[in-house]
């Protein structure tokens, strides 16, 4: 997967609080077991009418979301089913980051293992950021994974906190296949070992 170490783009504002997985990808795009092509269903249900044509009150319909990379969201993003189509739907589209005060335990899993950086902040921090996402165009912010650190665009800083794994995953662009590979040398002798010692298995 791709390495994470600094982001800056628009960041788009999305106060619902329980968005839950269904929302993210509707149930009728998981036929599918690629992870490309996935963003066309992105929310889907909001952001389409029944006609098919875009409903335009939804936020990543409008100009200055258009081309988003960094969703600020409400409490408990993510809940709902465990279908790793969503965040395969969030990086197709092109969002690399989702900002929350918290995460479903299964989403927030499956983000770092598709190349996604879900940051946890305060309420407090949130509505901040909030507020910067809400500025339209204006409305970039900067992650630096390697500090830790958001900046917003009137150059506040949120400070966020991430087990150290899980950085170093995404730095390196390392998902379970990449961690297995590091170690490709260790497996290769201990296979030649074994082939000594038991040549009749």
């Amino acid at each position: 997967m791709d390495k994470f170490t600094t982001l800056t783009g628009v960041a788009a504002p999305m106060p619902i609080t329980n968005v839950d997985t269904d929302m993210i990808i509707p149930k009728q795009y998981l036929k599918t077991i690629q992870r490309t092509g996935l963003g066309k269903g992105l929310f889907s249900e909001m952001r389409y009418n029944e006609d098919g044509s875009e409903n335009p009150d939804f936020v990543l319909n409008k100009p200055a979301y258009r081309k988003a990379q960094i969703l600020v969201a409400g409490d408990n993003f993510g809940c709902g089913s465990s279908r790793e189509h969503a965040p395969w739907a969030l990086l197709d589209y092109g969002i690399r980051c989702v900002i929350s005060t918290s995460f479903a335990d299964i989403f927030y899993n499956n983000c770092f293992k598709n190349g996604i950086l879900p940051i946890k902040v305060s309420a407090a921090e949130l509505d901040k950021l909030m507020d910067d996402a809400n500025r339209g165009a204006n409305a970039t912010m900067t992650v630096d994974l390697e500090a830790q650190e958001i900046h917003g665009p009137d150059g506040g800083t949120v400070r966020f906190d991430l087990d150290p794994f899980r950085k170093h995953c995404l730095l390196n662009g390392l998902d379970d296949i990449g961690l297995t590979m590091e170690k490709a040398k260790a497996i290769d002798s201990y296979e030649a070992h074994l082939a000594e010692d038991r040549p009749w298995a």
